[in-house]
């Protein structure tokens, strides 16, 4: 019942909603890729997009400043490898700021759109990604004001208009799809990366597909309805998939897939919830100490994305996932690729 009732909600909003086309048929697997020094080179023969994290708006408000712009080139490089491999620099992250200054402000708003078109030029990269945490927001100790979403749908008309129609322009979007107005947004992003992970804390579980008694406001399932209730088409949308877990503070660090997968047998058990279908890890007592993802949490995902009819999955983080890429090959068989 749940996939009929979500196929012909989908149908009834693609019918009367915003016209950009899709300009392929075929799921997307976007990666973020960190420009962290110490993090390792992607392979990308299982992902189709690379978003590379971060460029921020600059001090003056009127450009772009890229963070690691040498591991950025060695990131377009890996075309050599992959011809057909996308890769966008993604703007923002959490506490990055100047966006609403930069919006507010038509001249600035221009000119960093001018920029991203540069950036594009310079780098030969096939398109810009905004990651704005978030609209009309502080809760990242950046600036914001009451007309941050209604300037955001500004800014990236001016970044379409920059670009052209040819390059891709995307945004990541926080889970209960607030903060932007989607319907105005629609004719310009090719699709949007849901966040759908940092919902809750352990115990609860911070990326549940489905309801279950560890569940609180939200799930990936919510996610994905809200967003297609505000107004974006089913087939651009991308479900979000954290290669990491949140746990008690007591836990080690960091608490990526690697990390989680080599602790110790004797001091955690591994559980799943059949109902929110994600895996938890309880100590020796029985307590809950770390919620995360595994590979059968992401078949069970990847389902949904293609029941659902989304465009593909997004994860972040690339180097969060172990040598042998468990997750991210989870993620290319789930989806046929």
């Amino acid at each position: 019942m749940k996939t009929l009732k979500w196929f012909f909600l989908s149908i009834v909003i693609l019918s009367v909603g915003c016209s950009r086309t899709t300009e392929q048929n075929s799921k997307i697997i976007v990666a973020y890729v960190t420009s962290w020094k110490t993090a390792t080179l992607p392979d990308p023969t299982h992902i189709t997009n690379i978003n590379y994290a971060f460029g921020h708006v600059n001090e003056t408000c009127d450009g772009i400043r890229i963070d690691n712009e040498a591991r950025l080139r060695q990131i377009v490089e890996l075309r050599k490898k992959k011809p057909s491999l996308k890769v966008l620099l993604s703007i923002g992250g959490w506490g990055s700021g100047r966006f609403a200054e930069m919006a507010d402000s038509a001249t600035f708003r221009r000119s960093f759109a001018a920029d991203c078109k540069r950036v594009i030029d310079e780098f030969k990269l096939d398109g810009i990604d905004i990651d704005w945490e978030y609209p009309t927001s502080s809760l990242a100790k950046i600036s914001s004001t009451p007309r941050d979403t209604e300037n955001f749908t500004l800014m990236l008309g001016d970044i379409r208009t920059a670009i052209g129609k040819k390059k891709l322009l995307t945004i990541a979007s926080e889970a209960g799809a607030k903060y932007i107005n989607f319907k105005h947004i629609c004719p310009y992003v090719n699709f949007v990366n849901i966040m759908a992970y940092d919902i809750s804390n352990t115990p609860l579980h911070h990326a549940p597909l489905y309801r279950s008694e560890l569940t609180e406001e939200l799930t990936c399932e919510m996610a994905v309805n809200a967003h297609i209730r505000a107004g974006m088409p089913a087939n651009r949308l991308v479900l979000g998939i954290p290669f990491y877990g949140r746990g008690l503070s007591s836990m080690p660090k960091p608490l990526g897939y690697r990390n989680i997968k080599n602790l110790s047998q004797e001091d955690y058990s591994r559980q799943w919830d059949s109902l929110a279908k994600v895996p938890y890890l309880i100590d020796s007592t029985g307590n809950i100490v770390c919620n995360y993802e595994d590979e059968e949490s992401i078949r069970e995902k990847c389902a949904f994305i293609n029941d659902f009819g989304l465009k593909g999955a997004m994860y972040w983080e690339y180097d969060g996932d172990d040598t042998e890429g468990t997750l991210r090959k989870a993620v290319f068989e789930g989806l046929k690729q």
